[in-house]
């Protein structure tokens, strides 16, 4: 199941927008975004491993997740679901922990699913960044992530 169209270039300003088409029904990528057992399987860069994810899949409900470098190094990362429209939809907070687990600067994401002609179009859009350079960072984050995630429906 590969993907045929990958457009990743962030919008101009604070804001990042990424669209991928997926060879997969809607509603499998739609559950491989919103199940724990499935997000540790592609969450993180190329590399990374995700040894926990906790989701309690409903508007107000949180969200908490770790990835792993290969050097060992662990970042946790959370936020609130805001909006949930199965197969259609997710909107959820998104920050990073600091080394307290406190929250840092939060975006909001808003990851949309269209079917098309048993594919799936998704697109990720996340703002406000602090800065273009933190926005660029979670493009290349976000982008291996979703190289993960077509290896993992590929795989189902």
């Amino acid at each position: 199941m590969a993907a045929t169209t990958d457009a990743a270039a962030p919008a101009a300003g604070p804001e990042l927008r990424i669209t991928r088409l997926l060879d997969a029904p809607r509603a499998l990528v739609f559950t491989v975004w919103t199940k724990p057992e499935h997000v540790v399987r592609w969450l993180g860069p190329k590399g990374f491993s995700a040894p926990s994810c906790t989701m309690d899949l409903r508007p107000g409900g949180a969200w908490r997740a770790c990835i792993r470098s290969p050097a060992g190094t662990e970042r946790w990362m959370q936020g609130v679901y805001r909006e949930i429209t199965a197969p259609e939809r997710l909107v959820f907070t998104f920050a990073w922990e600091d080394e307290r687990g406190e929250p840092g600067h939060q975006t909001l994401v808003t990851v949309t699913f269209a079917e098309q002609d048993g594919r799936t179009l998704f697109t990720l859009h996340q703002a406000p960044f602090e800065s273009v350079e933190s926005r660029d960072a979670h493009q290349g984050g976000w982008s291996e992530c979703f190289d993960r995630l077509e290896e993992s429906l590929a795989s189902l």
